[in-house]
């Protein structure tokens, strides 16, 4: 780990050198000592190492300095390391001075100068100030800083991107004292969401793709040209991606979001084969990411696909913020996301109180509050049942008689024993109302209005497959899912780029070399299992089809 830091700050440059010259003859194995010829120079260099997330244990700093003083100074640090311990160098006459900073910015200590010999009259104070700062209780940092409002859906969605990629990080209030702070150091005209990585790098209200490409995550493909392209990173496509390199297809995954797809945002799986216990869908999610990397596929996070073309024996893929790479085969794995909720002013509170799946994030904020899940899948009763843990009610709202038609019987039976799940059936959401974020929601049942008091309104209905990109390259449903193998062709229809040669296979759609697997399929079975399964098979065809190439 870097060393502690101890900053010295005095306009006369020959004391300032001597003050460096004694600190590190006796603290430079310890300590990094930061010197500075100027108050401006000093409070800079301040800013910089609270935004780079370094850890000041004492600052030295002289009282007369021209612009600012020293209380003033160290008055202005204070802001940014509270827990430094403060040291006023001062001359005689301004002792009385230095005695009114005490109370001014808590001044520790304040040194009279000259003070040879400094093994009498300066280390010994400089040891009790760096003794003590080693005895503070100072809250460890995490790596990256997030600083946002509470009902902000741009800090949410800074949040959500990073708790779905597995990137670990402080979130902090505006108003929290740290906070305020960080705010400080990168000026006050800063921009919210406000994100610090480790290496001090501002990014004010930051994109996905510049969230994605400072915290590390690949944005940028190595080539230009693949044996297998995979677009999206659910279940379906991680499984693609994970069999296509293993069996030696240069393979590259593209995922707009986060690997793992609605199944990532699952509080906990419990079956799917292998996992006794459960495991969640993050988990699961990582887990696969890894096996993919490991085998040698590329990950591209934060990509949208804009278009598909076929070109020769070329299949193109075109992103939404320009550029293009092109492969031999490709899988479609986009999935589907949950349908919005038409019901007036909800969509004004999307990511402030309403929030399209689970949202983990929000977990902790529900503490000691109630909830509502609209739902009658297996998504929305794992949410229930999650976020009972946290919050002191959840209502869970079902559009039909109950939970038995759609939701697996293990769950139906783990809500039943949970005391704070209440189900409300035949009960659907009729408005959303707040200043600001949600506060309240209307509900009707069987026709009926009464309000809820709830700030969270998590939703898990309908299924809307993303392909709205596609054009009409690829053949689809009425409803927008990807039609495949034998679909194709019933009542002896033919589709759009049919060629002469024998039907397609099962999961290969109306463009030769194009396959889909998972949800965005039309007729798919909605579950991880059979997604992973499909993105498996999907590739044992590809092979099939670049052996008849």
């Amino acid at each position: 780990m870097d060393k502690p830091v101890i900053v010295t700050v005095d306009d006369d440059p020959g004391v300032s050198r001597a003050v460096a010259r004694d600190l590190r003859r006796r603290y430079g194995q310890q300590y990094r000592i930061v010197r500075a010829e100027a108050a401006q120079q000093g409070i800079e260099a301040v800013k910089e190492m609270r935004l780079r997330g370094d850890d000041i244990a004492a600052i030295l700093a002289d009282y007369r300095m021209p612009q600012m003083n020293g209380v003033q100074f160290l008055e202005a640090a204070m802001d940014m390391y509270p827990f430094a311990r403060r040291v006023l160098l001062t001359a005689y006459a301004d002792t009385d001075a230095a005695i009114q900073a005490i109370n001014v910015v808590d001044l520790d200590h304040y040194l009279l100068k000259p003070w040879d010999p400094p093994e009498e009259k300066f280390y010994p104070v400089i040891d009790d100030q760096l003794d003590a700062w080693q005895r503070t209780d100072r809250r460890e940092r995490a790596e990256l800083r997030v600083v946002g409002d509470r009902w902000s859906s741009g800090s949410y969605k800074v949040r959500d991107f990073l708790a779905r990629n597995q990137v670990p990080y402080q979130w902090m209030l505006a108003d929290d004292p740290e906070a305020t702070q960080l705010i400080a150091a990168a000026g006050q005209d800063c921009r919210l969401p406000l994100v610090i990585t480790s290496e001090g790098e501002i990014l004010e209200a930051p994109d996905q793709a510049r969230l994605a490409g400072a915290v590390g995550l690949s944005t940028t493909p190595a080539t230009d040209f693949y044996d297998l392209i995979v677009i999206g990173g659910g279940p379906a496509g991680l499984g693609a991606a994970v069999y296509g390199a293993s069996e030696g297809l240069r393979t590259v995954l593209v995922e707009s979001l986060a690997t793992g797809g609605q199944a990532g945002q699952s509080s906990r799986i419990e079956n799917y084969l292998g996992f006794p216990d459960g495991v969640s869908g993050a988990q699961l999610a990582d887990r696969a990411r890894r096996q993919a990397l490991k085998f040698g596929a590329e990950i591209l996070t934060a990509r949208k696909v804009a278009s598909l073309e076929p070109r020769g024996q070329a299949r193109v893929v075109g992103f939404h913020d320009g550029g293009e790479i092109a492969a031999h085969a490709v899988i479609l794995a986009t999935g589907v996301s949950y349908r919005r909720l038409s019901a007036p002013g909800l969509d004004d509170f999307v990511g402030r109180g309403v929030y399209y799946g689970a949202a983990l994030t929000e977990a902790p904020s529900c503490m000691g509050n109630e909830v509502c899940i609209v739902g009658a899948a297996n998504s929305a009763g794992q949410a229930a049942v999650y976020l009972a843990g946290f919050a002191s009610k959840v209502h869970l709202l079902v559009r039909g008689d109950g939970l038995e038609a759609s939701m697996s019987h293990y769950l139906i039976e783990q809500i039943a024993a949970v005391p704070n799940i209440e189900v409300h059936v035949q009960t659907q959401v009729s408005a959303g109302h707040g200043d600001g974020h949600l506060e309240r929601v209307t509900v009707s049942t069987k026709g009926e209005d009464r309000d809820i008091d709830t700030q969270w309104l998590f939703v898990f209905i309908g299924a809307e497959p993303y392909t709205g990109w596609m054009g009409e390259a690829v053949e689809r449903d009425p409803r927008g899912f990807v039609l495949t193998g034998p679909d194709l062709v019933q009542g002896g229809r033919r589709p759009r780029n049919w060629t002469a040669r024998r039907e397609p296979y099962f999961l290969e759609t109306n463009v030769p070399g194009v396959f889909a697997a998972g949800d965005v399929r039309a007729d798919s079975i909605k579950r991880v299992a059979s997604a992973v399964g499909e993105g498996a098979m999907a590739v044992s065809l590809v092979h099939r089809y670049l052996e008849k190439q």
